[in-house]
């Protein structure tokens, strides 16, 4: 059995996929803001390969054919945010004074965090690009010197903590503005996060996706000097 699973080159793909599916199928039916399907869709992957006793590179030998879409998947963001693109021009300065202060207010929390326990400079960089999509966290955490494996781990989490508790955080503090929940989403909790702000509204879709890039390009030149600090 596990030579048959893991000599299959879609077995990577097929158990992702429903794994995925499995998940939004607890989401309709629970109503449970935990039941994000990417978390549920993580915890059963990794009790299947650990039931059956397939090795990581066997089930990733399969599982990266589904890479090939996040590519198009990620240029198919820039949809929502052509169709608000009046509504992007009337609060330029608005959004980008949020922008701004989302990605330095990640970088300042993690300093702070580093300095209340101890971490060394390693584990220090590593946590930096926490808020920015893997592809980019992936590559300023190599260029810091950070652990790049321990970072992409960090997004991950990141992305399903903010897609989880962001509906809690608005209500709790009253926020009704489409923007700012867009850019809240987007610029805290990259492409997992935009998923959420989707599911919300147009708007709030919309300016989840420019935050994506933006926090992106803007995390490269701050974690770079803020890495200067420890």
């Amino acid at each position: 059995m596990k030579d048959l699973f893991s000599n299959s080159v879609f077995f990577g793909v097929m158990i992702s996929v429903l794994a995925y599916e499995l998940g939004v199928l607890l989401k309709r039916r629970l109503k449970w803001a935990v039941c994000n399907p990417l978390l549920i869709a993580v915890i059963v992957v990794m009790l299947t390969l650990a039931v059956l006793g397939i090795d990581y590179e066997s089930y990733q030998e399969g599982a990266q054919l589904l890479s090939y879409l996040l590519t198009p998947a990620t240029v198919c963001l820039a949809i929502p945010l052509y169709e608000q693109i009046v509504l992007l021009k009337k609060h330029a300065r608005a959004i980008m004074a949020g922008l701004v202060s989302g990605v330095f207010t990640s970088l300042i929390s993690i300093l702070v965090m580093a300095m209340i326990f101890g971490f060394s400079h390693e584990e220090y960089v590593t946590l930096l690009p926490k808020s920015i999509t893997t592809a980019i966290g992936m590559g300023v955490s190599e260029e810091l010197g950070g652990i790049v494996t321990i970072t992409v781990a960090v997004i991950i989490v990141t992305g399903i903590i903010g897609n989880v508790i962001g509906e809690a955080v608005f209500r709790l503090f009253k926020i009704e503005e489409p923007i700012a929940k867009g850019i809240a989403l987007g610029s805290a909790s990259h492409a997992i996060g935009t998923a959420k702000a989707m599911e919300i509204g147009e708007i709030e879709g919309a300016m989840s996706s420019l935050s994506i890039a933006v926090a992106g390009l803007l995390t490269v030149i701050g974690a770079s000097v803020f890495a200067q600090f420890l």
